[in-house]
């Protein structure tokens, strides 16, 4: 676990901001399927959601089944989807795509953690969580972050004497102005003691709120848990990470991330309903690398293509809504070997999440350099 902590004594502004990353290349023509597009059907003859079986968004689209826990959201108007969703890049290695998506393009440090740089001061004693073994790209460069796997590591340990962590900080609060780094570094040690304090405080054990439920052995589901007991405890979390892999489809691929769609879904619903009036002040942003070929291949699986699907949950979104029109999936509009093409920046989803999340439009060049942006309208 990375020990940094960062404590302001603003709070007032409780906006958190949570980036799922669907690492594999999820396939958005799976997830969000165009069920009214003819040529959709023949170039997936097996693998193409039926359209009794999809879950009704629009009149051209339909949520896969397995997704129907996020039905609600969408007939709220609490979720809003992005299709034909990807990057300039036209790589088709993950890591390769992965890296470019989390640093926001050749740029240095990630688009997070620029993000909480241009925000200003922290609002809270943690300003930045990833759930997982080591801080993800899209966060390297932030003011301060911490990587764990539960609120639970970030603590002094239960095995220690009482009076161990009372001396510890009594010896940090001698530090003096006059010493190199001596006020800064009794700061950063004031801060982090509260900050641990405050999650010591966390009733882990305490059940969901709203009737909502987790699934106890899913890895995701409690990720999810852990960012809403952070968020419901006022700590100031301004942002946090987490990771859903294992999309990557050239075989099999209904058995392979169909049990995906449930956990995500899942998942998500079950955030939703923990968090409730507060997920008006929370932005929850589902990406992936890039999308999956528009025709299945013969091993029953789809091979790495470029558009995708992003969605974007709460923050006061205006959903019920796929962004962006749709070409359709003549051969004549598909891009090199038969790609769904790109045609929503992933720029410019996350533009306009982060204008909601207290950026001023004028650091968006910043925290995206060299991208001519054109934030869609999702609010």
């Amino acid at each position: 676990m990375s020990p940094l902590a960062n404590l302001s004594t603003n709070r007032d502004d409780q906006r958190t901001v949570i980036v799922i990353f669907l690492r594999g290349a999820a396939d958005g023509l799976t997830l969000v399927a165009p069920v009214e597009d003819d040529n959709y059907h023949k170039f997936r003859p097996r693998l193409a959601v039926k359209k009794g079986d999809a879950v009704p968004l629009d009149g051209m689209f339909g949520l896969h089944p397995n997704l129907r826990p996020l039905e609600a959201a969408w007939k709220e108007g609490d979720l809003i989807i992005a299709h034909g969703a990807g990057g300039e890049s036209e790589t088709r290695s993950h890591f390769e795509a992965q890296d470019l998506m989390e640093h926001g393009g050749l740029a240095a440090g990630g688009w997070l953690g620029r993000f909480l740089r241009a925000r200003g001061p922290s609002g809270g004693p943690l300003s930045a969580v990833a759930l997982a073994p080591t801080l993800p790209e899209m966060l390297s460069g932030a003011p301060s972050a911490a990587a764990i796997q539960s609120i639970g590591e970030f603590a002094l340990g239960k095995e220690l004497k009482p009076e161990f962590p009372r001396e510890l900080e009594r010896l940090y609060a001698l530090e003096q102005d006059g010493r190199p780094l001596g006020a800064a570094l009794r700061a950063a040690a004031v801060n982090t003691f509260e900050a641990i304090h405050r999650i010591e405080s966390i009733d882990a054990k305490a059940a969901p709120a709203n009737g909502a439920k987790y699934e106890e052995k899913d890895d995701f589901a409690q990720g999810l848990r852990q960012i809403a007991l952070l968020i419901k405890a006022n700590l100031g979390l301004d942002a946090a990470s987490l990771d859903l892999g294992g999309w990557d489809s050239h075989f099999t691929q209904q058995t392979l991330i169909e049990p995906l769609m449930r956990r995500l879904a899942n998942g998500l619903a079950a955030f939703r309903q923990d968090l409730g009036a507060r997920m008006a002040t929370t932005s929850v942003v589902v990406m992936t690398e890039f999308g999956r070929r528009v025709a299945e291949n013969a091993s029953f699986g789809t091979d790495h293509g470029r558009g995708g699907a992003m969605f974007v949950m709460g923050g006061g979104v205006k959903g019920g809504r796929v962004l962006g029109g749709w070409p359709g999936l003549k051969p004549e509009i598909l891009d090199g070997p038969g790609d769904l093409p790109v045609w929503n920046n992933y720029r410019n989803v996350l533009a306009p999440v982060l204008q909601r999340h207290g950026v001023q439009t004028a650091s968006l060049a910043k925290i995206f350099p060299s991208f001519p942006l054109a934030p869609l309208a999702l609010y």
